[in-house]
């Protein structure tokens, strides 16, 4: 489940409501458009109801994402949702329970008035929390492990200490008691944290155009100059973008990244080398050894089964697309999933292409793959009543696991 944040539009102040994957501050007052850009995670605090007290906020680090485990017969997965508490107290409530559900959030801003705990949960320890949640239901070695889709974001409780006690600033009320001789939170304690959240102008930098995007997108397409562009840095950086042709007119857009791959630890360098690897039952053509090995990955976020599904599909078809088609015109499904993120699910592609796949999986540890190229593809489908389908790669993809993957 998503959580609302409330947050002051940059340009005239007036109050938006955005939800936590939002990347895109799109004002319903003076209409101008703000992207959110933060160098590491996301920060929010919970409103508090102790006006007067000094503020003690507590992190509490939060994963949500798809994890996919390879197993030595399967590819498991599941969509994992965890918060814990980040300092190292016994005394603290472990969990946020439905408050971030229940009360809408606001960003921390360099004024925001308060001490801050450090947090001390590293994201590895969290995942590896997801992990024995995601690993209910194998068995058996799991020889890789990859998180997809993922928001790492830190989310803290207002607290303040009266009486030797430390109480929780929304409800009032002691929920630990302090040591009276000693100091046990300033030692940990940040004053005036320098964490800064940059909202950038969408304008393309090239020509000057309006970018344009959904609230969640994490790629904005200018329909100018024909150019896409990620946030990194503080800045927006060029992606490659190619458009496939379509055969009709009315064809809707999906956007996949296209990731050319240097293998290292397993001899892949050409799709026919692939196919041979994963025992495709195909017949291998000639042509095929001169051929570049690209994984496809979906571009969006969807459900772990269909993501696996997409990925693989994709890449085993491996098509030889037009991609010289114009700039559709019309509505282009969001980017909601980064390059970064396509990335770290190609073992998981290649694991779940395997046919033989206790040939496979015990060498994914000892596999990499150096990216050469990348690229965002838009690739036509056509809208059924309840499908997408694209006919060129054999892929089908139902509305309605379209509409929630928004929501992951």
């Amino acid at each position: 489940m998503s959580f609302t944040v409330e947050q002051e539009c940059p340009q005239c102040g007036a109050p938006v409501e955005l939800d936590e994957t939002d990347h895109l501050l799109q004002c319903p007052y003076c209409e101008v458009n703000s992207f959110l850009f933060s160098d590491d995670y996301f920060r929010f605090i919970l409103p508090h109801n102790a006006p007067g007290r000094e503020i003690i906020y507590a992190p509490y680090l939060r994963f949500k994402g798809s994890v996919f485990s390879c197993g030595r017969q399967a590819v498991r997965h599941r969509v994992v949702d965890i918060t814990h508490l980040g300092v190292p107290f016994k005394r603290f409530p472990v969990s946020l329970g439905l408050r971030p559900q229940a009360m809408k959030m606001q960003f921390v801003k360099v004024d925001t008035k308060g001490s801050f705990l450090r947090c001390f949960l590293k994201t590895s320890d969290l995942l590896a929390r997801a992990e024995k949640h995601s690993s209910a239901s194998d068995s058996g070695q799991v020889f890789h492990r990859a998180y997809i889709g993922e928001a790492l974001n830190l989310i803290y409780l207002p607290l303040y200490i009266e009486k030797s006690a430390l109480f929780d600033a929304i409800t009032n009320r002691p929920v630990a008691k302090l040591p009276k001789e000693s100091d046990i939170l300033s030692p940990i304690t940040d004053k005036h944290p320098q964490w800064k959240l940059t909202f950038m102008a969408t304008l393309c930098p090239r020509c000057g155009w309006n970018l344009t995007g959904e609230k969640d997108s994490v790629v904005l397409t200018c329909g100018n100059c024909e150019t896409a562009w990620e946030a990194k840095r503080g800045k927006f950086v060029q992606v490659d973008l190619a458009v496939v042709a379509g055969d009709r007119p009315d064809a809707s857009y999906l956007p996949f990244w296209k990731i050319a791959v240097q293998t290292k630890g397993l001899e892949i360098n050409s799709y026919a080398d692939f196919i041979r690897t994963t025992n495709q039952p195909k017949a291998i053509q000639k042509a095929w050894e001169k051929v570049e090995m690209y994984f496809w990955c979906p571009a969006f976020k969807i459900r772990p089964k269909l993501f696996l599904y997409l990925s693989r599909q994709m890449t085993v078809s491996q098509k030889v697309l037009n991609t010289s088609g114009r700039f559709p015109k019309r509505y282009l499904y969001p980017v909601t999933l980064p390059l970064s993120e396509a990335i770290q699910g190609m073992k998981v592609t290649l694991a779940g292409s395997a046919v033989n796949k206790r040939k496979i999986m015990p060498l994914l540890p000892d596999i990499s793959f150096s990216i050469k190229s990348s690229a965002l593809v838009y690739v036509p489908f056509t809208e059924t009543a309840h499908e997408m389908v694209q006919e060129h790669m054999n892929v089908s993809i139902n509305k309605k696991s379209l509409e929630f993957g928004r929501y992951l």
